[in-house]
């Protein structure tokens, strides 16, 4: 369906030629004339799919006829729970708005000065594109006017609401005219969504184009099975070198992993760069355009980017690291494929995820295949459940590959098997083929002893077992704080159920906190990281490479 079929006028189809457009995607053929009549909406489309222009072309076309109220203020706003998305839409505001005249756009997001934001308040504008939490601040210092406001519209409102925004969009609303239309994006209907769009809509319309469900058929998803943190570098320094990369975004689970890892890209000699939340807004901004200009091939980022970054360059999206919800799993993958273009997915597992590949698998409602790559094939055999290819795992590598210990043989320092081709100096400096041991030559917490099922610090079965040898384990070492090792003066300790060889106590520092100082991130100075279940080695709260 043409755009000059949905009511639209000259300006906006001339900018929309301007463009490149000229036919509708179903969400927009579906929700422009919704809009247009006054309807309030609750509307669920998948990314990619043109759900930016679904809601703001017909917004525009209701600033073509002027307001019968005069004021300062806006006459539409736009809520999105990211900066980027914030950005995204600004641009598309102004991009589709070019040929109307007196429509100026304005964003308020955090990370950018109050200054600014004051001056751009305080002249007349039509549009406002915000961030929940900056808006407040704007709001309680009265410098924004909502007595014409006429048009709300909340983009992704689930994820607005996954990050903790419900009070925040409840009371930006309540501060807005109840004579206002108000159209909300999101990917679910269920709970607090439910709640909110009660609330806040009135006798909505409903469309749901493509259910989050819905299968990325022009994405090409896959995995590979990694045995431990050394495997895992190995795979996605192939992975990185194909050529058939144009641009990727490598997901990782924390903001340090995320520096981490792009330094050492960085080193191998790629063109890459960072993108996570604790950024200043302005290094953000240029990372982006730096990226839709060409000039970065690999971003590496945090889910940050998982929403909102619209880049047509990007062919491949890498998840070194899975994400804890299957809907950010979607969202992640759907920065590749827009538009109707094709695009690669590649994810990263050890056995350990299978669970969490599962629960993908279950919401996607599609199996993600596994590959080997010839040479770098995983010794562990994944979990049965997992759908590509069934098993039971050996007592290996954990999520983000920390192996299991007892005598599994993984004690490898990671200056040894870091990422890339292992030419390092000893000293932990980067060589001149691979890249930097991250732990600048100190053993890895992939050693084997550290491992979190059958290794030393075993919470079940290990010297400190907390069953029925627990009184016996400490009348033979009564010295130590319940741990035998790390101490070169205590008693002997209690043998090992699993018989596997128990560290010295003067190994070296660890970056988790083990060796000659104990549990993880310092513990008792005599060795308090054995059998410690909240502190140990293990460390049962995140099996990923790195804490935050």
């Amino acid at each position: 369906m043409s755009f000059a079929s949905l009511g639209l006028n000259e300006s906006l189809i001339k900018a929309l030629e301007d463009s490149g457009y000229t036919q509708a995607t179903p969400i927009q053929e579906q929700a422009i004339p919704m809009i247009l009549e006054g309807h309030d909406l609750l509307a669920s489309a998948q990314t990619g799919t043109g759900k930016t222009a679904a809601f703001m072309l017909p917004a525009l076309e209701k600033l073509s006829t002027p307001s019968a109220i005069s004021a300062r203020g806006p006459r539409v706003l736009v809520l999105t729970p990211t900066r980027e998305l914030a950005l995204q839409v600004t641009a598309a505001a102004q991009k589709y708005g070019s040929h109307l005249r007196r429509v100026k756009v304005v964003s308020v997001l955090g990370g950018m000065p109050y200054p600014v934001q004051n001056k751009m308040l305080s002249q007349p504008y039509e549009v406002l594109v915000a961030t929940p939490g900056r808006l407040i601040d704007h709001i309680e210092r009265g410098r924004i006017d909502f007595s014409r406001l006429e048009l709300l519209i909340l983009d992704e409102a689930d994820r607005m609401l996954d990050m903790g925004f419900f009070d925040d969009v409840e009371r930006i609303a309540m501060a807005t005219p109840a004579t206002r239309q108000t159209v909300m994006f999101s990917a679910t209907f269920e709970g607090n969504i439910a709640r909110l769009a009660t609330q806040l809509l009135k006798s909505p319309k409903r469309i749901e184009v493509a259910h989050q469900q819905a299968r990325h058929e022009n994405i090409t998803q896959h995995m590979h099975y990694v045995d431990d943190l050394s495997h895992k570098n190995r795979v996605l320094t192939h992975l990185v070198n194909d050529t058939d990369i144009n641009q990727a975004i490598i997901f990782t689970a924390t903001k340090r992993d995320a520096d981490s890892l792009a330094d050492d890209l960085q080193a191998a000699g790629h063109k890459v760069a960072a993108l996570h939340g604790d950024m200043h807004q302005g290094a953000r901004n240029r990372t982006i355009t730096q990226m839709r200009h060409g000039s970065i091939r690999l971003l590496v980022a945090t889910d940050v980017a998982a929403r909102g970054l619209d880049v047509p360059g990007i062919t491949h999206v890498i998840n070194y690291d899975l994400p804890k919800n299957p809907e950010d799993y979607v969202h992640r993958i759907g920065r590749t494929g827009r538009a109707g273009a094709s695009g690669i997915a590649v994810s990263l597992a050890s056995p350990r995820d299978s669970m969490q590949l599962k629960r993908i698998e279950r919401f996607t409602g599609q199996l993600i295949p596994a590959q080997v790559i010839d040479g770098l094939e995983p010794k562990l055999k994944p979990r049965t459940g997992s759908a590509p290819s069934g098993g039971r795992p050996s007592n290996g590598a954990g999520r983000g590959g920390r192996p299991a210990g007892g005598g599994g043989g993984y004690g490898e320092q990671r200056r040894s098997s870091g990422y890339g081709n292992n030419n390092q100096r000893s000293d932990g400096d980067r060589g001149q083929n691979g890249f930097a041991n991250r732990d600048g030559g100190a053993p890895s917490r992939d050693s084997g002893f550290a491992g979190r099922d059958n290794g030393y610090a075993n919470r079940d079965n290990g010297f400190a077992n907390r069953g029925n040898d627990r009184g016996a384990d400490r009348a033979a070492a009564p010295a130590v704080n319940g741990n035998s090792w790390g101490n070169s003066t205590s008693a002997p300790a209690a043998p090992r159920r699993d018989s596997a060889p128990r560290p010295a106590g003067n190994s070296g520092a660890r970056r988790d906190g083990q060796g000659a100082t104990g549990g993880y991130r310092g513990g008792n100075s005599g060795g308090n990281g054995g059998g410690n279940t909240g502190n140990g080695g293990g460390n049962r709260g995140n099996g990923n490479r790195s804490w935050s």
